[in-house]
């Protein structure tokens, strides 16, 4: 069974960086990783994704201040988040994808983002 555990959340000012790792209890090699949120009272979307070949992709609203990347040998995920907003406070999870299955059957357990104003 794949286990993502997620770290990092905390309480940030905006302006300030963050960075969230996720581990996997599994090689990652062959998944799609991302990372979805979810702000109080509004539905789950998707943040980051990185497929198997290192290419990311970002919603429009954090293209240009969040980063994410992988380390396949540490089994890890993160998500560097700069300029941070208080529109970025959230649950944020690490997800995964395996080659082939075509959602993200994998999820984290969350980590919390809140950045005041």
């Amino acid at each position: 069974q794949v286990q993502l555990v997620e770290s990092g959340g905390r309480v940030a000012q905006a302006g300030d960086s963050l960075r969230l790792s996720c581990t996997a209890s599994v090689r990652i090699g062959g998944y799609t990783m991302g990372w979805f949120r979810q702000a109080p009272g509004k539905e789950r979307e998707s943040v980051a994704t990185i497929d198997w070949g290192g290419t990311p992709n970002y919603a429009p609203s954090v293209k240009g201040r969040f980063t994410i990347s992988r380390d396949n040998t540490k089994r890890a995920v993160y998500l560097q988040m700069n300029s941070l907003k208080p529109e970025d406070t959230a649950v944020y999870y690490c997800v995964g994808q395996r080659l082939g299955e075509g959602v993200y059957g994998y999820w984290g357990r969350g980590t919390q983002v809140t950045v005041s104003s």
